[in-house]
């Protein structure tokens, strides 16, 4: 009996010296995990706050960069202004000169369209002129043509502006006074010179 007891009290002493030495080795691993633990959290700390720095200092450079560019994008408008400023300022001058070139081409041309207006109204006047002086001409030549007192006469009619002018010879002095009564009498005569010659041996026709 007495082994059996010692036996069962040998294995409960072994039961109880295995779940000491297990308490003792969870204990242990307990206190190996709190620590690990501590460390990683540590670690994790230390990254963020790195990585918070780092996200500082990016920010920071991004900001500079930002107003970098900020400043760049203004000169550059700023620049680009002045550029469209002078531009149309220039457009302008160019336009003003080209108007005024346009105005004085206008103007000489004004001035050209006259002067041929005036030059065909004088060659016009001059041609009706020349017309109504032939015209005369014609119906003077033919009145002393028709006159019975100048059939012996050989009488030349020129007229220039509505003068007439009367140039030959005659047989008489009465048919001088007729020559310049028959071409007085006809239309738009203004007047009548005449350089007629007495030529009393002319034979009458």
């Amino acid at each position: 009996m007495k082994t059996t007891n010692e036996y069962k009290q040998n294995i409960s002493a072994d039961r109880v010296l295995v779940i000491a030495c297990l308490s003792a080795v969870l204990a242990l691993a307990g206190c190996q995990q709190e620590g690990t633990a501590e460390k990683a959290g540590q670690k994790i700390d230390r990254a963020a706050e790195n990585a918070e720095q780092k996200i500082e200092r990016a920010t920071e450079k991004a900001e500079v960069k930002i107003e970098a560019a900020k400043e760049s994008l203004d000169q550059k408008a700023e620049k680009a202004g002045e550029y469209i400023d002078e531009s149309t300022d220039t457009s302008k001058r160019a336009l003003e000169k080209a108007g005024e070139k346009l105005d004085q081409a206008t103007q000489k041309a004004g001035e050209k369209i006259e002067g041929a207006q005036e030059s065909v109204i004088d060659k016009a006047e001059t041609a009706g002129e020349y017309i109504d002086d032939a015209v005369i001409t014609t119906k003077v030549k033919a009145a002393i043509l028709e006159d019975p007192l100048l059939d012996a006469s050989n009488i030349e009619v020129t007229t220039v502006k509505g003068i007439v002018k009367l140039s030959g010879t005659v047989d008489s002095e009465q048919s001088v006074g007729r020559a310049i009564e028959v071409a007085s009498s006809q239309k738009d005569v203004k007047s009548v010179q005449t350089e007629l010659i007495v030529n009393v041996a002319s034979p009458r026709k």
